[in-house]
């Protein structure tokens, strides 16, 4: 039998209102015991809450009643709106952990019964632990997109397509010498289905990835010693995160600084200036980490020569603009802000490129590895003739759906995944 938990849902007191939520099949008898009563379901009322041991007033609170399985845990759910003083929400905790059959919930525990009890699909947990860490209006919205399902629905389309392919090809094979079964029709029809779904499926696997979006586009400032990087990476984040000398060489390893600019999150990197070396090893190693972070970045402000170009893509900034009008690339100062306003244009404009638009959801590692798989198996149905092989791949992207929702192979991963969620989650 499943426990019943309950845990202080919204924010750490002390607050105008604190909402401690229960879950569980005792959920109606502590509400019971607590108010002495339950109201309408669905309908908030006004009741004195009550300690079951003494009968002292612990407060007086609106209560929810909220019968399963049609609620957010797919269990039956009780909320206690309360006065959010730290006193009344402790007494009201101990209270329910005196209840016999009741325990505090531990780390995500109400989203993971949601997850179990089917009221939410792996996908959207993923999503509401993004909206949780959200920290700008480009990540709240994609995680949002997430959290409500429209990523889930559309890999439910994908079940379904896959679903009756499968029996479009097992009744093919079943029934061939049938002769109510056309094999060269529904060969046809399980041929155009395979190809409109793998489309569907690479066009879902060709969007920005949330890791992007989550960690911020990579931009990385590099080009020779004293081009001014680090006076340009401090102006781009208002902070003096890295040192600003005239000693050539000052920077000697990467410095990342993180930044939200225009509600887009973005990662700058200062790097080593790059040059032929000094035959000093630190040096040498501080040259070898600027390479490798360009080879990693999405956005190269390159502070050189034009003819050393990094990069095709890399932009081309002429910094310190005010010593030197002639040099060709974006006229830049660091010091007087000449050209920062278009640098920002230019930096926002690109990463609307490489991140998800107004609308449209992200997806993480886990999740791309799932559509490509499932799209592999679509693709080698795609190119197959015998149907004992198609209806094979299809079977097994079935499969892979079912990794994607969690409906498989995923206990590892959920405990991870929930246990970085708060308690009344």
């Amino acid at each position: 039998m499943t426990d019943t938990i309950f845990a202080l849902s919204s924010g750490a007191p002390p607050a105008g209102i604190a909402v401690v939520r229960i879950s569980g099949p005792d959920a109606r008898m502590a509400l019971h015991r607590l108010a002495g009563r339950e109201p309408p379901p669905r309908q908030a009322s006004l009741a004195l809450l009550t300690d079951p041991q003494d009968g002292a007033a612990l407060d007086r609170a609106l209560i929810l009643w909220l019968p399963g399985p049609t609620t957010v845990t797919g269990e039956d759910l009780v909320e206690l709106h309360c006065h959010g003083g730290r006193a009344v929400v402790a007494a009201v905790e101990a209270a329910l952990a005196a209840m016999p059959g009741l325990r505090r919930a531990e780390a995500g525990e109400f989203t993971r019964r949601a997850f179990t009890n089917g009221r939410m699909d792996l996908n959207a947990v993923e999503g509401l632990s993004d909206l949780l860490a959200a920290e700008t209006q480009q990540q709240r919205r994609a995680a949002l997109m997430m959290a409500e399902g429209h990523f889930s629905r559309r890999v439910e389309g994908w079940r379904r397509a896959v679903l009756d392919l499968s029996a479009m090809a097992e009744a093919a094979l079943d029934f061939s010498d049938e002769d109510d079964v056309p094999d060269a029709a529904i060969e046809a029809r399980i041929g155009t289905g395979i190809a409109a779904l793998g489309q569907d499926i690479g066009i879902a696997l060709a969007a920005p990835s949330a890791e992007r979006l989550r960690d911020g586009i990579r931009v990385v400032l590099a080009g020779p010693p004293n081009a001014g990087k680090s006076t340009l990476l401090n102006a781009l984040v208002g902070r003096d995160a890295a040192i600003v000398s005239d000693i050539a060489g000052t920077t000697r390893d990467r410095i990342e600084a993180p930044a939200a600019i225009g509600g887009t999150a973005f990662l700058f990197t200062d790097t080593a200036g790059l040059h032929e070396g000094t035959g000093d090893a630190i040096e040498a190693i501080g040259m070898d980490r600027a390479r490798a972070a360009l080879d990693a970045a999405d956005i190269i402000l390159w502070l050189g020569d034009a003819a050393d170009l990094p990069r095709a893509d890399a932009l081309l900034i002429a910094a310190q603009c005010d010593r030197d009008a002639t040099r060709p690339g974006l006229p830049l100062s660091a010091r007087t802000g000449e050209g920062m306003e278009t640098l920002v244009t230019t930096l926002l404009d690109r990463a609307a490129q490489l991140l998800p638009g107004d609308g449209d959801y992200a997806l993480h590692a886990r999740q791309r590895a799932s559509v490509a798989t499932l799209l592999a198996h679509i693709e080698a149905a795609q190119r197959d003739i015998d149907l004992l092989v198609i209806a094979e791949e299809l079977r097994q992207a079935r499969r892979a759906i079912d990794r994607l929702t969690g409906q498989a192979g995923t206990e590892d991963m959920l405990d991870r995944l929930f246990s970085g969620f708060c308690i009344g989650k």
